[in-house]
């Protein structure tokens, strides 16, 4: 369902329908390890900038933070009411909610930092640029938005598609 690669290309994380995740050994094609815990599909997958960490999303409405050096979940985060669309870059998880914003939230102490919204439909994807500075988000209402991630203020409404974007990158 979903993957990512460790900021070192040396492990990839998968996210399943089965409801594990499974780190891999790029090099090797070798299964590294299994982290299971979640009841449902795990939607969403990311290193932190470490790579000592991985976030997972689930359909289970479970957001746990897993050590990569063990496999073991170190964290059940966060309970949410709805998707997990998550995104994990210098210890912050964006958490898309299920209309037009987007949950910021401490990746350590799973304490609410900043609501980001703009968007007239559901934001459909989020990603942090490499240096951890902006926030993209893609929306349903055609349009992309760039967040300052400091500030969290918006810096850029990209418009101009007729159809919802799915994805950002």
């Amino acid at each position: 369902v979903c993957l990512a690669f460790n900021l070192q290309s040396t492990l990839v994380a998968t996210g399943s329908m089965d409801t594990t995740a499974k780190l891999w050994d790029i090099e090797k094609g070798e299964e590294v390890a299994t982290l299971s815990g979640h009841s449902a599909e795990i939607i969403a997958v990311s290193f932190n900038t470490t790579g000592d960490r991985i976030i997972t999303g689930s359909f289970d409405h479970t957001v746990a933070i897993w050590d990569v050096g063990t496999g073991r979940e170190q964290n059940l985060l966060i309970k949410m009411p709805t998707n997990n669309n998550v995104v994990a870059k210098y210890e912050l998880l964006y958490h898309q909610m299920p209309h037009f914003s987007l949950q910021l939230w401490n990746a350590v102490t799973g304490t609410h930092i900043a609501t980001l919204a703009g968007h007239r439909k559901e934001v459909l994807d989020v990603c942090f640029d490499y240096a951890g500075r902006r926030i993209a988000t893609a929306s349903a209402d055609g349009s992309a938005r760039v967040y300052n991630a400091e500030t969290k203020q918006c810096i850029a409404k990209l418009e101009g598609h007729e159809d919802e974007i799915s994805k950002v990158s």
